[in-house]
């Protein structure tokens, strides 16, 4: 590693040390979706909660179709149908049928169902051409989950599945650690609004978009700010996400030297904040710290775009689990062949855009790797990584690759 640059691990570890999980806060299960449970989520009773008909048809008992055939069919006289909602407590006596909705309670007595298909369809006398099983057609009540049983673990984020679970239990809401507020900040006098003119000397911001929507693909909430190269203007953006926000992640002004460091010289007289220099390549200089009255946590990221991508992937998403109490997160690793010669800095950790090929077992390595070079980082699929005392590998030898989120 080169001389006075920290490991990657070693600023992955001060980023997890500055953030503190999020308190947990009882929702509403519309507002819960994409946030992780911080309790194991129970079932107050039995799901289903009754016996039902998994189908429509006529609920029997299943020795009076014993014997039934196409050439010799079973007639039972209909006494009864049951909808779907229907609460009376039916008796089913032998020798007589039901009809029966999908979902419906199944009457007492009754043990199975003969799907509508397998008769006449008759409302007053049926014809049953087969025979069915005892169960047939039958949901039996905590067949799916019994009463008392664990639904989710502490820890689960709520997706579709989660909140169908659990309203389908009777939870109407739910003890989670809600999706992260993030403030990413764009800085910099040449950004322009993407679909705006154009003029000298600008460029159209790119970065701001692509972590904000990276925070949202994440399980975090985001919201975009852009400011120009005044260090006072940065500060007051800064503090003002800082009251709102459980996470800020500022782009540019943190090179090493330039004199346009504005992120750095904004906050130049926060002790709570540290900037440095990592090991690795895209993404040398990064910083982070915590600012304002609440100690919101900030990482200031490159401003290159695919410096500030690949900084948000090893640095960001471990911080965005930790702030919901997960464990950190990495990018997928596995090994794979290179498909052409690759080169690295000494001392550097390089993280080369690829395209992974997981079935043939290769990575084919892109030729531009520079950390403006946006075609290459959208096509790509993975990261090459090559260790920091290896400076070149070549065509046919495995690399460690992680895949892109």
């Amino acid at each position: 590693m080169t001389s006075g640059m920290d490991s990657v691990e070693t600023h992955l570890a001060e980023v997890l040390a500055a953030i503190r999980p999020l308190q947990p806060a009882r929702l509403d299960l519309a507002a819960a979706e994409g946030a992780v449970l911080a309790e194991a989520a129970t079932a107050a009773g039995p799901l289903p909660p009754f016996d039902n008909a998994s189908m429509d048809g006529y609920a029997v008992h299943a020795s009076d179709v014993a014997v039934a055939s196409a050439d010799a069919p079973v007639t039972l006289p209909l006494t009864d149908q049951i909808p779907a909602g229907d609460g009376r407590a039916l008796t089913l006596a032998p020798g007589t049928c039901v009809r029966i909705m999908t979902g419906a309670l199944l009457p007492g007595g009754a043990d199975a169902v003969v799907p509508v298909e397998w008769t006449n369809g008759s409302r007053e006398r049926v014809l049953f051409y087969q025979p069915v099983p005892k169960g047939n057609a039958v949901r039996r009540q905590g067949d799916d989950v019994t009463a008392g049983a664990e639904l989710l673990p502490a820890g689960t984020r709520l997706g579709p599945a989660q909140i169908a679970l659990l309203a389908a239990s009777g939870h109407g809401s739910a003890l989670v650690r809600a999706a992260p507020r993030v403030a990413v900040i764009g800085t910099g006098n040449e950004l322009s609004e993407p679909g705006s003119p154009l003029s000298p000397g600008r460029i159209w911001d790119s970065n701001s978009y692509m972590l904000a929507a990276a925070v949202r693909k994440a399980g975090g909430v985001a919201e975009r700010h852009r400011v120009g190269d005044d260090p006072s203007a940065v500060l007051a953006v800064i503090e003002e996400q800082a009251a709102a926000a459980d996470l800020l992640i500022t782009s540019g002004g943190v090179s090493m030297g330039g004199e346009h460091d504005v992120v750095k010289a904004a906050l130049s007289g926060h002790a709570a904040v540290t900037f440095r220099k990592v090991a690795m390549q895209p993404g040398m200089p990064q910083g982070i710290g915590a600012v304002g009255d609440g100690l919101t946590p900030i990482l200031t990221l490159p401003g290159n775009p695919v410096s500030a991508f690949v900084s948000f992937c090893l640095f960001g998403l471990p911080a965005l689990d930790a702030l919901v109490g997960l464990p950190p997160r990495a990018l997928r690793r596995t090994r794979a062949e290179l498909t052409a010669p690759v080169r690295s800095p000494e001392g550097k950790r390089s993280y080369l855009r690829g395209v992974l090929d997981e079935r043939a077992g290769t990575v084919a390595p892109f030729t531009g790797q520079g950390s403006h070079q946006l075609g290459a980082l959208a096509l790509a699929n993975a990261l090459i990584v090559v260790p920091e005392p290896v400076v070149s590998m070549e065509a046919g030898e495995a690399a460690d690759v992680m895949s892109l989120p």
